[in-house]
């Protein structure tokens, strides 16, 4: 073959490769998503690190088409997850500075994320300034949406009220002859709501009760001595913590030698992220939340016996409250997704079409069934459950649990939670 013949046939492979290139599907579009959550410091054993477990697991499961219906479907509507796991410790200041990199410079769809109340409290103003999708997987206060309306901010979970009313509730049901009760609670913004949405539920559901002394020792203060001994002192019937992380575990360490929990009856709204780290070193009779129906207190149904069964499988340990929080709002997201993706066509959705699309949903999640109807369709709301401790042969169980539902421990939609306490009594 002459120079000419050969340059002709290179002309003629090359169009051919040009024109199966350019039928060849193209690959679809991932989506990324920003996970924050403890991953250093008292709060990443117990809620952080359990969280980012069951986000790496359900992207991995959902990446490929591993998950039960209706999350069965490949990645997110197809598209492949890619996930940007960062840390949450530190500042308010230096929480907004990641978060505005996770959008502005690691660029993605989705930001998932926030333990502590005070720094979703300051992430929410910057989502609505960058339009950017952003859920709030454990962040507890109500104040979220009720000091002003948000666009791209939801909460696929209860906020703390409801651990708080569900407190009281469940005092009147198993202990209604009490007439004292006392709080510790860290002094930060979940700490204060926490305490003053018991005060109210108190009010509201037990009236008799009086207050004895609150107790707001500083986030991540790690030694309560002087706080328990007030708390003996005050010879309380009833003691409300919402103490969470490593604090409430020094808590207990140090309260339970003290004779606190036999004196009082404690309730921990949180307790249940650390019922497998601590076993029976959690006294008989505490009380133990979840901050919804989660762990231990998840319902039985086929999507729950998958979940745990991956989690313990990959992790080998069971997930907890933290981690079910954080599969409920990956779950609810990928839906929405999903169906604001075929809404536009199979184009990947903007925040806008992903927000539209959420706002007012109902989805099932490990947990049971939740809804999006408060705060405009943007905070869902689910049951509330608790129960005591009981040793039994050297393992921990959950006794006379109660479960509350939605209706009974969050406020109508378009009530501040303080406004429907108060207007309860």
């Amino acid at each position: 073959m002459n120079l000419s013949k050969k340059l002709v046939a290179g002309m003629v492979i090359g169009s051919l490769m040009g024109v199966a290139q350019a039928q060849a599907p193209a690959a679809p579009a991932e989506i990324k998503i920003g996970i924050v959550s403890f991953l250093s410091g008292p709060g990443a054993a117990p809620f952080g690190v359990p969280a980012r477990n069951t986000a790496e697991m359900l992207a991995d499961a959902f990446n490929n088409a591993k998950a039960p219906a209706p999350y069965n479907v490949k990645g997110f509507g197809g598209m492949p997850i890619k996930l940007v796991v960062i840390d949450e410790a530190g500042s308010p200041t230096n929480v907004v500075t990641e978060y505005r990199n996770l959008v502005q410079r690691d660029k993605v769809d989705i930001v998932i994320g926030y333990v502590s109340s005070g720094n979703c409290l300051a992430v929410a103003p910057i989502a609505e300034e960058l339009k950017t999708l952003t859920l709030m997987y454990d962040c507890g206060s109500p104040r979220l949406f009720e000091e002003s309306p948000k666009k791209y901010v939801f909460r696929a979970v209860n906020h703390a009220t409801a651990d708080s009313v569900g407190a009281a509730l469940y005092v009147k049901a198993i202990k209604p002859t009490a007439k004292t009760y006392s709080g510790l609670n860290q002094n930060y913004a979940f700490g204060q709501d926490s305490w003053s949405d018991f005060q109210g539920a108190v009010k509201m559901v037990m009236p008799q009760l009086q207050e004895k002394t609150s107790q707001m020792p500083k986030l991540f203060a790690g030694q309560y001595s002087a706080e328990i001994s007030s708390l003996l002192e005050s010879k309380s019937d009833v003691i409300h913590s919402s103490i969470w992380g490593g604090d409430m575990e020094a808590f207990i360490l140090q309260a339970g030698p003290r004779g606190l929990f036999k004196q009082s009856s404690v309730i921990l709204t949180g307790g249940e992220v650390s019922m497998f780290r601590l076993g029976t070193k959690i006294p008989e009779g505490t009380i133990i939340g979840a901050r919804g129906p989660y762990g231990v207190y998840a319902p039985k149904s086929a999507l729950n016996d998958w979940y745990r069964s991956n989690v313990i499988d990959r992790y080998n340990a069971p997930p907890n409250l933290a981690a079910y929080q954080m599969a409920h709002t990956i779950m609810a997201t990928k839906l929405a997704f999903e169906k604001a993706l075929a809404a536009n066509g199979g184009n990947k959705p903007s925040s806008d079409q992903i927000a539209d699309a959420m706002r007012g949903m109902t989805y099932e999640g490990p947990g049971g069934v939740h809804k999006f109807n408060l705060s405009n369709g943007h905070q869902a709301t689910a049951e509330m459950v608790y129960g005591r401790v009981k040793h039994v042969n050297g393992q921990i169980q959950l006794v006379d649990q109660k479960r509350f539902t939605p209706d009974q421990v969050m406020p109508p939609d378009g009530v501040k939670a303080a406004d429907w306490m108060a207007s309860k009594k």
